[in-house]
Parts: structure tokens; sequence; C-alpha cells
């Protein structure tokens, strides 16, 4: 890979990086359609990263079809396709991880400990081993591209972050590839998310600044869904994740499976 990428920065192109663990979905493409257009060169990295599942996640059922990833890459345009194996990335006596702390550890961080780490570690071995000019992000995964920002700027890396709007259903539930984990009836009580961000960006758009208000307002709408079980439900600021702020974080439980979403108040809701 490496080899490569410097084959192709050697004849003056550019490289854009969207790293994924497969399981491609229409949000994905987003983020490669639009790293397709801004680079001569388009790798996009296919890796179910061990490090970054905590004891008892779905390190082990986490969906995999990497036929059908590669054939969604081909007709993607996508220039190569960087599928390294667990031993390649944590090769046997691999022991060093890297910390983001501050906007790593809150939220998700206090929820998944570790989880950051793995994210941090796989995403500083994939931007070594491509060496891109640009790497593309969701905004459904907020507080992942707080670290990573914060991971290229203090390690500088000489790479650009660059954030994509999140991609909905046309009833709101943002694209995940846990999304199949969902039954009928959890997918129609998975909906409660979007809901809970609408309604909270309704009361933004009013006038409501209170934290405390806009809290109640997503925790009740959640706890009305029978299905739901938040985990937190909180609004922050968009770099530190910590109150006060404009950006409303979700973490829920729909029967079994976890899902994440997050909008900034200040600005409409989709849909």
């Amino acid at each position: 890979m490496l080899a490569a990428s410097r084959r192709w920065r050697g004849d003056g192109l550019e490289i854009g990086l969207v790293p994924t663990m497969g399981a491609l979905h229409a949000g994905h493409l987003s983020l490669i359609e639009r790293a397709r257009r801004e680079n001569g060169i388009l790798v996009v990295s296919v890796f179910v990263n061990p490090i970054q599942f905590g004891q008892g996640e779905d390190f082990e059922r986490y969906p995999r079809d990497p036929a059908r990833d590669a054939d969604m890459l081909r007709r993607a345009g996508v220039d190569a396709i960087y599928r390294p194996t667990v031993d390649v990335m944590y090769p046997p006596g691999s022991s060093t991880r890297v910390h983001v702390g501050g906007v790593g550890d809150p939220l998700e961080g206090a929820a998944r400990p570790g989880h950051f780490e793995g994210v941090a570690t796989v995403v500083s071995k994939l931007f070594a081993a491509v060496e891109p000019d640009r790497a593309y992000f969701g905004q459904k995964d907020a507080q992942q591209v707080a670290v990573v920002k914060r991971l290229a700027r203090d390690l500088d890396f000489p790479v650009e972050i660059r954030v994509c709007p999140t991609v909905r259903e046309p009833d709101g539930l943002a694209l995940s590839s846990r999304n199949a984990y969902l039954g009928t009836v959890e997918r129609a009580a998975a909906v409660c998310l979007s809901s809970a961000l609408r309604l909270a960006a309704a009361a933004y758009a009013r006038g409501e600044r209170r934290p405390e208000k806009l809290r109640e307002m997503l925790c009740g709408l959640l706890d009305a869904e029978p299905l739901a079980r938040a985990e937190y439900a909180e609004v922050v600021d968009p770099e530190t994740f910590t109150p006060p702020g404009s950006l409303a974080v979700l973490a829920v439980r729909i029967g079994a499976t976890r899902l994440i979403d997050n909008h900034d108040l200040s600005k409409e809701f989709p849909g």
C-alpha cells in the first residue's frame, strides 16, 4: 500500500482515503463520492478493527460481506482497496496504543473503555500506510471525528480531515452497518433517535438554550419508546464533547442493538 501511494505521489497525484469497516451502505458511498471528486487517487480501507471492540461487544458478528463490498467499490471508481489482515495491522507482540485524551474520554469513551484508543491506533496506522492528503469521515460518528481531528493535529499528520453529513433513511434513521441487526419491530422503534433530535432542534430554533431542558426533551421522547434504553443523551460542545454546547448526542439500545446519532441543534433537522 505504501509503495503504491508513493508511486502515485511521485506522479503528482493527490490521495484521498475513506476508512471503513466494510458492510458498505449509502453513507459510505457519500464519503466515497466526495473523495472521488476531490482527489486524483481514491483509496478505501476495509478492516474490522478488533481493538476498538470491547469485551462482550459485537466483533465476531459484525456484518462482513467482502465480495459485495469489493463490487460496490469497483463500481464507485475506487483506485485501490486496502484490506489488511489482523496480523498485518497488529503483528504478534504488538503493544503500542494511541490514546487521545480529553475529547476521547467522555460519552463514548466512558461507555466503551478502550474504544477510542482502538480507533486512534488503527487510524494512525492507516495514515502511515496510505499517506493520504485527505481522509473522509461521517458526521454520524461525531465524537470519533473529533478524536481523529485531534489525533491528526497533535501528531502532525499532514492530512486534511474532511467531515461529510450524516446520510439518513426517509424516516430519519441514520444509516449504519448495525441497522442490519434490527428486526421489523425494532427498526420501527429506532426512529425514536431521529425524532428526539428533531424535537430538540425545533426547541432550539424557538430559543431554548438550557442544556437541562434540551436533555429532558431528548430523554422524554426516548423513554416513551418501550424498546429503547438510552445510555446517554447530552448536549455538548462539538470540539470538547462536554457541556454546554449545541451538539445533541445520543447512544441508545433498541433491544440488543446499540445505535448512536447526533445533530447540531443550531441547524434545522433534515427532512
